[in-house]
């Protein structure tokens, strides 16, 4: 009995070093033209008394949101056991229908995956890999600086992106704003790349880690580059 409860303690005690809001990404599709990219996050806040959904809609080629680009919404509605927050991003959905036909976005055109950082994996300062399909190689390096501490922390990155065509050509891109600093941001890490159904771009899900008052808060954005 005092072993089980020795357990307990110690589950506890991690549960409160990682209590925080761990939102889930959700790839939606890019549009027909490959131009625009669709994504969500959803969870449920850490005092579990709500979920919330936030509907994202990318310009590729720009790296930037579309007119109308982004939406936001908590719901009063609470979380039952079970439950994570999945609710609130399909009622955002529908109530966003509108502008996802009007970009024309097609959730069976998700892009293809060329990287994913695993669960319990370390981040490696410096990724590099081949696409077999185009015959690509890539090197990703992605650099980033953390001012401050506590409610003050904020953190910027941008990513150096070099691209060795299948022909031995070279080119560079520098994707993010290197002096952006986020607010309430402790750290960037890169969680999924994507190459877009016509494979001229790449998407970067970058997973940040944020300011709470026990633990952390995860979310979730992209940057998007046009190859050529």
């Amino acid at each position: 009995m005092k072993r089980i409860v020795i357990m307990c303690l110690v589950f506890l005690v991690s549960f409160a070093l990682y209590a925080g809001d761990i939102a889930s990404f959700a790839n939606l599709g890019f549009s027909d033209d490959s131009r625009y990219f669709m994504f969500g996050v959803y969870g449920i806040a850490d005092d579990g008394a709500g979920q919330y959904a936030e509907l994202y809609l990318v310009d590729v080629p720009g790296n930037r949101f579309a007119s109308g680009g982004s939406n936001k919404a908590v719901y009063d509605e609470p979380a039952m056991p079970g439950q994570d927050g999945f609710g609130a991003l399909i009622t955002l959905y529908r109530d966003s229908i509108d502008r996802t036909k009007r970009y024309r976005i097609n959730h069976l055109r998700s892009g293809r995956l060329l990287y994913v950082l695993v669960d319990g994996d370390t981040p490696k300062p410096v990724l590099t890999f081949r696409d077999f399909e185009t015959g690509r190689n890539y090197r990703v390096e992605l650099l980033q600086s953390t001012f401050g501490a506590g409610e003050s922390v904020s953190a910027s990155f941008h990513i150096n992106l070099t691209v060795t065509a299948s022909d031995g050509a070279e080119t560079y891109h520098t994707v993010g704003i290197p002096d952006y600093r986020r607010a309430g941001v402790r750290s960037y890490r890169i969680r999924w790349i994507l190459s877009s159904p016509d494979d001229k771009s790449l998407v970067f899900v970058v997973e940040r880690e944020q300011y709470a008052d026990v633990g952390v808060n995860v979310r979730y954005m992209v940057e998007t580059v046009q190859l050529h």
